[in-house]
This record gives C-alpha cells, sequence and structure tokens, in this order.
C-alpha cells in the first residue's frame, strides 16, 4: 500500500455514518463545497456513486473530476479512501 495520509487512515477506521463529504481522503473545503452544490453531502452519498459505478477506477475519478473539478491527486486521494474502506467493511 502506497503511503496515504492522516485522514484517510482515520476514515477507513471506523463506520462511515453521518460524515461529511470533507472526511474523504482529498476532498477539502472547496471540493467539498461542490459536491454538496450538486447533492453529496455526506461521504455516503459519494460512496453510492462510487458502488453504483462498480467501483471502477477510471469512472469514479472521471465522475469526480466532472462534478466538483478534482486534479488527479484529489481523484487518486479519495478513490483509494473509498476502495479502502469498502474493503474493511463491505
Amino acid at each position: 500500500m502506497s503511503s496515504t495520509s492522516q485522514k484517510h487512515k482515520n476514515f477507513v477506521q471506523e463506520p462511515m455514518a453521518e460524515k461529511p463529504v470533507t472526511e474523504l481522503a482529498g476532498i477539502g473545503p472547496t471540493l467539498g463545497g461542490r459536491l454538496i452544490e450538486n447533492g453529496f453531502d455526506l461521504a455516503y452519498v459519494v460512496l453510492g456513486q462510487f458502488l453504483v459505478l462498480k467501483k471502477d477506477e477510471e469512472m469514479f475519478k472521471d465522475w469526480l473530476k466532472e462534478v466538483c473539478g478534482a486534479n488527479a491527486k484529489q481523484q487518486e486521494d479519495c478513490f483509494r479512501c473509498l476502495k479502502d474502506w469498502c474493503d474493511n467493511f463491505l
């Protein structure tokens, strides 16, 4: 596994519950605001989209870029965060 941020480690260690979208690795206040504007206010709503896209890395990253303008690193961090969370809890 590549090195991960503390934010990533914290997220994947516990159930998602009602965490805000900004708790996802790679998603800060700016991207979080854009996601919220598009109806993705909670981390589990983004997880839902991740699952609808069948956990496909390319499709999820493209979606994230389109919906909130995430750059390549932010896309990777968010994808990896959700994938690792799914590996731990699903």
